[in-house]
């Protein structure tokens, strides 16, 4: 879609293409985060670029542990926390340190692509449950996906692609039929999107849910520092092996090459972990184009967090429908590349303009399906 892209912008022109393909967040950093970052880089502290302990500097954890046991009301303790290179990173880290060859990943169908490959960069093998028409999560099919093998489950709320945002009766849920398994098992919940979470929705803590909870987060989508590559894993004090399971992960992270997370961006994040950029930004695109899809007769969830939309297609085979949009220069991505055919996804991370110029194309695309008139 990438390449598609440009083709088409090289073509057309920069303006008469709608790329809603990428979820690069495309807000800047919150200035009291810019300031900090200069105040280090003018005035760095003793050691700022030499090599640190491998789980990050002890000081950042400790201050990041400190704001997530306010958030969670669990004791967490620097101790518990390694410093990452963003999440990516750190999902890599934890799959390295918990999977054997064979072993089982569980993931909720619409979800992040790259699961999967992270999964198989450590030998694992990735099993899909379906969610519920509403993306909502279906604690009973999560039962029947486990197996002797299953070590983790994933859960990613506010969600890349749907934007949903699970709630607590649904984590209870899942909570209490892992609780139930004879092998432990750990709830891994992936967290960029957290704190991008619109008016009317509320995004539950996690771990106060579940002892045996891997947090992981960037601050790729927050601080909208997607190119520093800054983020961290938290293991749960409340988990059976917390001090093992960190150690594995603090080896892995040096092992698979990432040694340490970005020194100046840990620096710099760990005083800034209560910021966000302009998220009234996300809810200004969120709500021109999502009422506009719906206006036009687009089958399409709500979202309550993220920035995006995961409307259905019209037709069933949503790849034939992203060709028909490319033929009006809009630019979405399938859903099956997201365990979910027959949707697409829209990332509104694009400037309220390019937003407001593709409405005529979204019309144009609607029209073509009106009634099922299609042209073929």
């Amino acid at each position: 879609m990438f390449e598609e892209g440009n083709r088409l912008k090289m073509e057309h022109g920069a303006d008469e293409v709608f790329d809603f393909s990428l979820g690069n967040p495309d807000l800047d950093p919150p200035q009291p985060f810019l300031d900090r970052l200069r105040e280090l880089t003018h005035s760095p502290p003793e050691g700022l670029h030499r090599y640190m302990p491998n789980a990050g500097w002890p000081e950042v954890r400790q201050k990041i542990a400190q704001h997530l046991e306010r958030r969670t009301r669990i004791p967490y303790r620097g101790e518990n926390l390694l410093m990452t290179v963003g999440a990516g990173g750190a999902l890599n880290v934890l799959f390295k340190a918990l999977l054997d060859p064979g072993d089982e990943v569980i993931v909720f169908a619409p979800y992040f692509v790259e699961y999967g490959f992270y999964v198989e960069n450590h030998q694992g093998r990735l099993v899909v449950v379906e969610t519920r028409d509403d993306f909502s999560l279906d604690a009973e099919r999560l039962a029947d996906a486990i197996t002797s093998r299953t070590k983790a489950v994933v859960v990613n709320s506010p969600n890349n692609p749907s934007g949903v945002v699970y709630s607590a009766a649904e984590y209870e849920a899942i909570a209490a039929v892992l609780e139930e398994q004879e092998q432990p098992i750990y709830l891994v919940t992936d967290e960029p999107y957290r704190k991008i979470v619109y008016e009317g929705y509320d995004c539950p803590e996690v771990p106060p849910f579940y002892d045996n909870t891997v947090l992981i987060t960037s601050h790729s989508k927050d601080l909208g520092l997607a190119g520093e590559r800054i983020g961290y894993l938290a293991v749960s004090p409340r988990a059976d092996d917390a001090e093992e399971l960190l150690a594995a992960c603090t080896f892995t992270n040096r092992t698979l090459g990432f040694v340490n997370a970005p020194s100046l961006f840990q620096l710099a994040a760990a005083d800034c972990q209560d910021l966000t950029v302009d998220i009234a930004m996300y809810a200004e695109r969120r709500e021109i184009l999502l009422n506009h899809l719906l206006e036009l007769g687009f089958d399409v969830v709500a979202p309550g967090g993220a920035f995006y939309l995961f409307p259905k297609s019209p037709i069933p085979d949503e790849t034939e429908f992203v060709r028909d949009c490319m033929r009006e220069r809009v630019l979405v991505v399938p859903g099956r590349g997201f365990g979910r055919p027959g949707h697409f996804r829209v990332s509104y991370a694009v400037p309220t303009e390019n937003i407001e110029r593709s409405l005529p194309a979204w019309e144009r695309i609607a029209h073509q399906y009106a009634g099922g008139n299609r042209a073929s």
